[in-house]
């Protein structure tokens, strides 16, 4: 007989059938709890109406519901076992869709993580690559059509240059098949490598013989061509190694620098430059930096000079040619006449204000006032000055916009009548 709990064993697929079967209306759209009871009322009214007949239909009717029993306790299970296959099935096909879709999201997620391993690697290698170097072009440069790109060179060298008696300054620029010949030579030790700058005391005594001493190692990176090294305790001479550095402390030089010597502290008056620029001092820093030294070799450091600044540099035209190079061209001149400009920027504010010209602080008296002389060289300046008071509440700028345009005019030469 069918029962509520009976028809709950089976699946609403199963149900649907039967109800199907049954003529139940409305099949199609029931839930399953819905064809349960409505396969379980169709099953009673069958029950009800074949206990109302004859004792003999009644028996034929039992053997007759007793063999359909059995047949749909048959079909029954038969029904139960194709639904669990089919439910085993539809299990599998879902398990192998979930797994294939699995590796469809999991494949983006691998390619992302790859592709940021990638990118790391790479600036690896480019923080680590010292020839190569991006630039500005400037506006005035040899370049106006490219804004920006890389520079890049076929030849190996370093220049230290110095700044005051506390700071050097590093200029280098290494090829690309330097780099990877110190990449061949380092082997697998080039992996944990890193850029270095070596700095080296070189001690001058009374022999012929020079002592040097590493004071220490400078770690740098690719993508720049200058760097800023504190010295100490100067004077003292100086000069440095680029290269690469291993783990183990091994040192793969690449290009070796000019030797400079540190100034005496104070050796120039604070007062007259406040501040300086190589362009507008390059004569006593390509002096300090070994430029006019018969004693060391001078080419590199002249010759990135005249790159940078645009203008001849190293010993006058009777140097260069000799003192008696003029007189052989008829050019021998003892008359001289030499003008040049400087300016003095002047003025006062409260003793404990901070004051800046062109964003560089400046030094005041006990009374506010102060003085600054700076070079005037060929061209327009604008000079801001700002005065900022202690606590910062007030501040004051004054801009000063100057110009200088020198022309040389051709000399005159008269005969001389005898």
């Amino acid at each position: 007989m069918i029962t509520v709990a009976s028809l709950k064993d089976h699946s609403r697929k199963d149900l649907a059938e039967m109800a199907k079967k049954l003529g139940i209306a409305g099949w199609h759209s029931m839930r399953k709890e819905q064809l349960v009871r409505s396969l379980a009322r169709k099953a009673k009214a069958k029950a009800s109406l074949k206990n109302g007949a004859s004792g003999g239909s009644k028996r034929a009717a039992g053997t007759t519901v007793g063999r359909s029993g059995s047949s749909r306790t048959t079909s029954s299970r038969s029904t139960t076992s194709n639904s669990s296959s089919n439910s085993r099935k539809r299990s599998a096909a879902s398990g192998t869709k979930a797994a294939s879709t699995g590796r469809t999201a999991a494949k983006p997620k691998t390619t992302r993580v790859a592709r940021k391993i990638q990118q790391a690697h790479a600036q690896r290698e480019r923080m680590k690559d010292l020839s190569a170097c991006e630039i500005e072009v400037p506006q005035g440069g040899a370049e106006p059509s490219a804004a920006r790109g890389v520079r890049s060179t076929t030849k190996d060298r370093v220049v230290l240059m110095v700044r005051d008696a506390y700071w050097l300054h590093v200029c280098w620029e290494i090829s690309r098949q330097s780099v990877l010949r110190a990449k061949a030579a380092m082997a697998e030790q080039w992996h944990t490598a890193k850029p270095t700058l070596r700095l080296i005391q070189v001690e001058t005594g009374t022999t012929t013989s020079t002592a040097e001493r590493v004071v220490r190692d400078i770690d740098i990176h690719g993508g720049v061509r200058n760097w800023y090294v504190d010295v100490p305790q100067p004077p003292k001479s100086y000069r440095v190694d680029i290269g690469y550095k291993a783990t183990d402390g091994r040192f793969h030089a690449l290009s070796r620098s000019n030797v400079v010597t540190t100034p005496e502290p104070g050796s120039y008056d604070s007062l007259d430059e406040n501040w300086r620029d190589i362009a507008e001092d390059y004569e006593r820093v390509f002096a300090l930096s070994g430029g006019y030294s018969d004693d060391t070799d001078s080419s590199d450091l002249q010759e990135l000079f005249e790159e940078r600044l645009r203008r001849p540099m190293g010993p006058n035209t009777n140097g260069r040619y000799g003192s008696g190079a003029e007189r052989l061209l008829g050019r021998h001149r003892p008359f001289v006449f030499e003008v040049d400009a400087e300016m003095i920027v002047f003025g006062r504010t409260k003793p404990d204000a901070h004051l800046t010209l062109a964003g560089e602080p400046v030094k005041l008296r006990d009374d506010g006032s102060f003085t600054v002389r700076l070079k005037m060289p060929d061209r327009r300046q604008v000079l801001p000055v700002v005065a900022a008071s202690s606590d910062g509440v007030e501040q004051r700028t004054i801009v000063l916009a100057i110009e200088r345009n020198t022309k040389v005019m051709e000399p005159l030469t008269s005969e001389n009548s005898d």
